[in-house]
């Protein structure tokens, strides 16, 4: 297998799942993911008149949490690499003709927003496809393009610490996750990565000690019984001398 951290495999992957990922996230977090996505917003308490970057957006499934925070002065920024992950994003863009959005399809580590310009970063579902070199240059364009003082929140699906769950859990990614993914694409594999990187991610323990080493402040936050797990957090302020 090509590596499975390699971006343009990941993009591929994203492109090919695209049609069906949204009713296969509900699916593999036992339709916890809309509670998830809505907790993780939640968790920045966005003012209104503020920019909002949403890293790896998928098809804008944050936006509605997003947007209902904001006002006429607030401006949303989504970026995803995937092609037909951007193209949905789109479409989705038209539910919200009153907002200002702008959609950047672009790499997270190549992007174009400019530093110190963004006031919070939310992502939703996009750690576990990164390794943990991946994950400190993700941390790194956090701190670039959040203002000082500016907060993140960032969530994925998670291996659960109760070891009864976790083989249920894992059982049902592994296997059961892939039946789905034929019935709904005629390709288990593509489904059944969803396992192997969940898997290998385990759960946000080490993105929590990434941005810790790059000086954020840091809350780990854990989302029904470590099926989901998560960051949120502050970029400091420079101190003043």
């Amino acid at each position: 297998m090509k590596n499975q951290y390699d971006p343009v495999f990941v993009e591929k992957l994203f492109d090919d799942m695209c049609a069906t990922y949204s009713n296969m996230n509900y699916i593999t977090s036992f339709g916890f993911s809309e509670r998830w996505r809505k907790q993780c917003v939640a968790e920045l308490n966005i003012k209104k008149g503020k920019v909002v970057a949403d890293l790896m957006t998928g098809m804008g499934e944050c936006w509605k949490y997003i947007l209902c925070q904001g006002d006429q002065n607030s401006k949303l920024i989504g970026l995803d690499f995937s092609t037909e992950m951007i193209r949905r994003a789109n479409q989705e863009k038209k539910k919200f003709q009153e907002a200002d959005i702008q959609i950047l399809h672009e790499n997270v580590f190549e992007n174009s927003i400019e530093n110190n310009s963004v006031d919070y970063v939310i992502s939703g579902f996009g750690l576990k496809t990164f390794n943990d070199e991946q994950l400190g240059k993700l941390a790194d364009e956090i701190k670039r393009i959040l203002r000082p003082g500016g907060y993140y929140s960032l969530i994925d699906v998670s291996v659960p610490g109760n070891a009864v769950l976790r083989f249920f859990y894992m059982f049902y990614l592994k296997n059961v996750i892939p039946i789905l993914g034929r019935l709904f694409l005629g390709n288990p594999d593509t489904y059944r990565m969803l396992g192997i990187y969940t898997e290998n991610f385990g759960n946000s323990r080490g993105v929590q000690h990434i941005f810790e080493q790059r000086n954020f402040e840091v809350e780990y936050v854990n989302y029904f019984f470590g099926c989901g797990s998560g960051i949120k957090g502050r970029k400091k302020q420079p101190e003043s001398r």
